[in-house]
């Protein structure tokens, strides 16, 4: 049923969904990391530069699990499949937003659960996979996101959990893909994870198991390669009492082999008071020769939670 499903939907997937655009704003007010010192900007490796908080009276405004940013242009991807791309020209002034839609999801039965789109990483010819969680597939779409290009429901990752399966994927340059899974434990604080040799949505590459452990307390939510070929992760965690906070470790591809466990170098964290939330993208990129981050925040649509962009400079990365 899955490969008649896949082959209809290479036959008659959609163009990508657009939604009303007409007076659509996305605004950005700026934000200190430290409310109570706005000095304060030195955390661990981070170097804090800037921040907004975004807002948008578009009702499909927010959730934002996923992000890319390349040069001055910007995507956010929702948990619900839907994205916003938006350029800044200049800091804090968000020009041409567009809000739109995934052209196909992993199923079509009207749960949310068909499109919780939680991971996304680009390739070097600009096709886009996403990976979602509760049906465990990983989706390959067209540079353009009008097109679905191929799918694949991995054997290996059919056992998640199905609200904390691929909430982190990257492609590592030179085509290997590494999935970490959000709450599926092979051993105390050991999340199970995944590399394939190569794309994910073909049945050839089989991937092979390793453990990630996280910071204590955390979990991984979003993962990017920086230029020194090394993976930077990023990490959630709640408390009733405290709110959101986050952390960053930086994880040699060298270390990932079949059944190890691997545990990353801890950069950083940000804990309240400073100005984090739910922070589950992560996007990198140079400028003048220096490694800057972007971290976005999912607001899961709610009044009490905010969608924050922040923007770091990660300091000792070799070139």
């Amino acid at each position: 049923m899955k490969k008649a499903l896949a082959a209809l939907l290479f036959c008659f997937v959609p163009s990508s969904a657009g939604f009303p655009q007409i007076d659509v704003q996305v605004t950005a007010t700026a934000i200190p990391i430290d409310p109570a010192d706005p000095a304060h900007r030195q955390f661990g490796r981070l170097r804090y530069l800037a921040g907004w908080q975004l807002d948008s009276r578009q009702r499909d405004f927010g959730g934002y699990s996923a992000l890319w940013v390349k040069g001055d242009r910007f995507m956010a991807l929702a948990d619900n499949g839907h994205y916003l791309r938006f350029r800044m020209t200049k800091p804090g002034v968000i020009e041409q937003p567009r809000f739109s839609e995934l052209p196909a999801f992993p199923a079509y039965e009207g749960h949310k659960g068909d499109r919780d789109s939680e991971s996304m990483t680009v390739g070097p010819n600009g096709d886009i996979w996403v990976g979602f969680e509760y049906r465990n597939a990983i989706l390959r779409y067209a540079p353009d996101l009008t097109m679905l290009h191929s799918l694949a429901w991995p054997p290996a990752m059919k056992k998640w959990s199905l609200n904390s399966g691929a909430e982190a994927m990257v492609r590592l340059e030179g085509g290997r893909f590494v999935i970490f899974s959000e709450g599926n434990a092979v051993a105390p604080h050991v999340h199970d994870s995944l590399m394939f040799p190569g794309d994910p949505t073909s049945t050839r590459n089989t991937p092979f198991h390793f453990g990630y452990r996280p910071p204590r307390g955390y979990a991984p939510t979003d993962a990017a390669q920086l230029p020194d070929g090394n993976i930077i992760v990023l990490h959630r965690r709640f408390g009733i009492w405290d709110g959101f906070s986050a952390a960053l470790a930086i994880v040699d591809p060298a270390d990932i082999k079949p059944g190890a466990t691997v545990e990353g170098e801890h950069i950083a964290e940000l804990r309240p008071p400073l100005n984090i939330d739910n922070m589950e993208g992560i996007s990198v990129v140079q400028e003048g020769g220096k490694t800057m981050l972007w971290l976005i925040s999912d607001d899961n649509q709610v009044p009490v939670e905010r969608t924050l962009l922040l923007k770091f400079e990660l300091e000792g990365v070799k070139k």
